[in-house]
């Protein structure tokens, strides 16, 4: 589907091109609805029964849509090196549930579109806090089960995110930068010592091992795609916060927010050349070694929700409507996200339609490129819940030769919400 054009013209719209481009621009959705539907359905669990969530974002390009409100420089990564750039799109953060084992299925529950007033921690917050919630309201997690763990990557701060959901079952999992300095748990009070308890130990500099205390916990197994992996773990690491940036609003002392540091090393990464070591650092302290072992492959099931991105955009057709309002935008992306769940529920219904190069999928493993080929024979035995379609003609539009005597209004890109860099600035003091 390269238009929504081609959308309309296929057997099963059953309604004029006009009608289809009227209802995103002028039409309702109740996503709240919505939202509770996705969280009653099915979740794919990890090995030892535990839901696993994931929260990335994928831009929605429009670097030519000078008249589209709300957008915002979104970060493309180019094919060369240092070859990323900033485009102008709209930002849209998505959670998942993920599968085990090697496979592209993810399971959609939420999608927000970010704003140039929003503070992108803030509103993953609650954005997940929502999430868990319709989760713990549907069943799917009672008191005694594992913690939900939430996945993310290098882009998020997923010791914030850790502080704000404190008080939900979550466990959060993240990336953290290689040039990071964390610090030690305070060491206890010498013996005939006075003055205040200090709050931070030693400095932990990811970038210089001359600061690693040996490890609490090292493991190592053996994997079939990227070979030997080696996880080194330490315990009770935390940030070192400051009344900058996104604690600037933060009343009182700042809090220590503890967590479990993992250095993971893998022998290959394929398709790529030598692979560097990844940080990651979990909100959960005291972890045992079969635990950091369960967080870095729950980490590296987080790439699953690149291929739902990538079956968004070349296949299903997201980002191929050219909008001008965003609210219109979040309605077709509530759409996609309502193809592909219904694509993830019927794919055991699907037949193999593969081409004469493509190998045989095994039963149960079709991909979901796969499954959408077939959906389409799947849907005739389906009951349809559009109404029959009504007769009627398009409106004259506007007459050939006229000229727009009101033309649309442009908007700027970026953020339009400044604050202050430093407490002394918000509180008026001289700095």
């Amino acid at each position: 589907m390269r238009t929504l054009v081609d959308l309309a013209l296929a057997p099963e719209h059953r309604r004029g091109h006009g009608a289809l481009y009227d209802g995103l621009n002028c039409g309702g959705l109740d996503v709240e609805r919505f939202r509770m539907s996705l969280a009653a359905l099915p979740l794919p669990r990890a090995a030892d029964g535990r839901i696993v969530l994931a929260v990335d974002v994928s831009p929605w390009l429009r670097s030519d849509a000078q008249t589209s409100a709300e957008r915002l420089f979104c970060h493309v990564h180019g094919r060369g090196k240092n070859a990323a750039q900033f485009v102008p799109g709209w930002p849209y953060s998505f959670v998942a549930a993920l599968e085990t084992g090697r496979t592209s299925w993810t399971a959609v529950l939420d999608a927000v579109r970010l704003g140039p007033a929003d503070d992108e921690t803030a509103v993953t917050a609650t954005q997940l806090r929502g999430v868990v919630g319709r989760l713990l309201a549907a069943g799917h997690w009672r008191d005694g089960d594992n913690d939900i763990l939430l996945v993310a990557d290098a882009g998020y701060d997923v010791t914030r995110l850790a502080f704000l959901l404190a008080d939900l079952p979550v466990e959060l999992v993240g990336r953290i930068r290689s040039d990071r300095v964390l610090r030690l748990p305070a060491p206890p009070r010498r013996p005939g010592t006075n003055g205040r308890l200090p709050r931070h130990g030693g400095e932990f500099a990811l970038s210089n091992p001359d600061t690693w205390p040996q490890p609490r916990h090292a493991t190592t197994t053996r994997t079939t795609r990227y070979g030997t992996a080696t996880a080194s773990s330490w315990d009770r690491l935390h940030p070192r916060l400051t009344h900058r940036a996104a604690w600037l609003e933060h009343d009182g002392r700042l809090p220590i927010i503890e967590g479990t540091l993992i250095l993971l090393r893998v022998e290959r990464i394929p398709g790529t050349g030598a692979p560097k070591p990844i940080w990651l650092w979990s909100s959960r302290t005291g972890a045992c070694p079969q635990h950091v072992d369960r967080l870095w492959q729950a980490f590296l099931r987080r790439f699953d929700l690149e291929h739902t991105f990538r079956l968004f955009k070349q296949t299903l057709g997201w980002t191929a409507p050219k909008f001008r309002t965003p609210e219109a935008a979040d309605r077709w992306t509530w759409l996609i996200i309502a193809a592909h769940t219904q694509l993830r529920l019927a794919r055991h219904l699907a037949e193999d339609l593969r081409r004469p190069w493509e190998r045989p999928a095994a039963a149960g493993r079709l991909t979901p490129a796969r499954v959408r080929r077939g959906f389409r024979n799947i849907r005739a035995k389906t009951t349809l819940p559009a109404g029959a379609p009504k007769p009627g003609k398009p409106g004259p539009g506007r007459p050939p030769g006229s000229k727009n005597r009101r033309p649309a209004p442009r908007h700027d890109v970026g953020k339009t919400i400044k604050r202050e860099k430093t407490l002394a600035a918000r509180l008026g003091q001289p700095g």
